[in-house]
């Protein structure tokens, strides 16, 4: 399952100190680089909240030899029965090993999940098929929308003490989502949750920390948690607590740091970590200079639609430092970032040389690309 993006606060909180360092050294001088949003993403594209954890489907035992008893040598030995699938939906709770559940959330099969969590939270009292009624209830997912219903099966989720139905509760809590808003509550079970190991909960309460609204303003404790959810592989708490390494903020400077975090983000495809780690490389800030591999990582966030390596790419591809020259691809995503709002007067002026036939070859380039990214 995928889970809630984190709350919004923390872009306003990082945008100033995420961009002090995103700025190449290239010919013509690049204007100095705006915030990079660090991960302002809410945890799922969804109204969800949590992930029912994968579960390795059972191994079939090899049915037993039937052996000939030792005195009745004429008795014919009674076979093993084969193992048969179950002409019922309903599952068996003796092998934790079973999670028929989450195999058909899985596939789509949204109604038959729903009819296996029913039958495992009521007869077996499993709290995770009970946080997975809710993320079926609150995303509509083979169910019409119910957020009354989803909060309900959270709630005995939490009590439960299944940490994801805890975290799930916690952001229908601050998004006010089926009932009003209590952020009260919300900080306790992101607290609980996060007490249980969810990086997502440590991450997301590092935030309100952050933030200083819902919460007094803690940076130390803010950069603790986030400390928490990168060790347990978050992409976002990576690369925030890589921008809290750069800046200083709750923690000693150290760019080193903050650069293999960078790294660590960059690994697990979070786009702004990226662009971060590809500036690093290109210019040599905390780790080896590395031109090739910078330009190559810009291009592959330019390709997930980041502004900022858009217009990086454009400035590299004009100077052909780090890359041949292609002012004609350069044009391209100049045109490409602009639309995006990440204008630069400094790669007007150096491509307004280009051709007239250059200039529409650009263009419809930029146009096609625009075109296949609002399908």
């Amino acid at each position: 399952m995928k889970f809630l993006r984190p709350i919004l606060v923390f872009a306003c909180c990082l945008v100033a100190a995420a961009g002090a360092s995103a700025q190449l050294s290239l010919t013509p001088p690049a204007t100095p680089a705006p915030a990079s949003k660090p991960a302002a993403k809410k945890e799922t594209p969804k109204e969800t909240s949590k992930e029912a954890p994968k579960k390795e489907a059972p191994k079939p035992k090899a049915p037993a030899v039937a052996k000939k008893p030792a005195e009745k040598p004429a008795a014919t030995p009674k076979p093993a029965a084969t193992p048969t699938p179950a002409a019922s939906p309903t599952p068996t709770f003796d092998d934790p090993n079973v999670d028929l559940v989450y195999g058909a959330y899985q596939r789509g099969l949204y109604k038959t999940a729903l009819e296996l969590a029913l039958t495992r939270a009521q007869y077996a009292g499993d709290a995770k098929a009970m946080t997975m009624i809710g993320e079926l209830y609150s995303g509509a997912l083979g169910v019409k929308r119910d957020y009354a219903r989803a909060i309900e099966w959270y709630q005995r989720a939490a009590d439960a003490g299944d940490r994801e139905g805890m975290f799930a509760l916690a952001m229908m809590k601050l998004s006010g989502r089926g009932g009003p808003v209590n952020r009260e509550q919300a900080v306790k079970l992101l607290a609980s949750s996060a007490k249980l190991g969810n990086p997502k909960a440590a991450y997301n309460l590092a935030l309100l920390y952050l933030d200083g609204q819902t919460l007094p303003q803690d940076l130390r404790r803010s950069a603790e948690l986030l400390r928490v959810a990168a060790d347990a592989g978050n992409a976002e708490a990576q690369y925030a607590l890589a921008t809290f390494y750069k800046e200083g903020t709750g923690v000693p400077k150290d760019i080193d740091k903050a650069v293999r975090l960078l790294q660590a983000a960059s690994l697990a495809d979070n786009v702004d970590a990226e662009v971060e780690y590809a500036i690093a490389l290109y210019n040599g800030t905390g780790t080896p200079k590395n031109e090739a591999a910078g330009v190559a990582l810009l291009r592959k966030a330019a390709r997930q639609n980041s502004p900022i390596a858009q217009n990086r790419l454009a400035r590299v591809l004009t100077s052909g430092q780090g890359a041949p020259m292609d002012k004609v691809e350069a044009l391209k995503w100049h045109i490409i970032a602009k639309t995006a709002g990440k204008g630069d007067p400094a790669l007007d002026e150096a491509l307004a040389e280009l051709s007239p036939d250059d200039r529409a070859r650009a263009q419809e380039m930029a146009r096609k690309w625009i075109g296949n990214d609002k399908k």
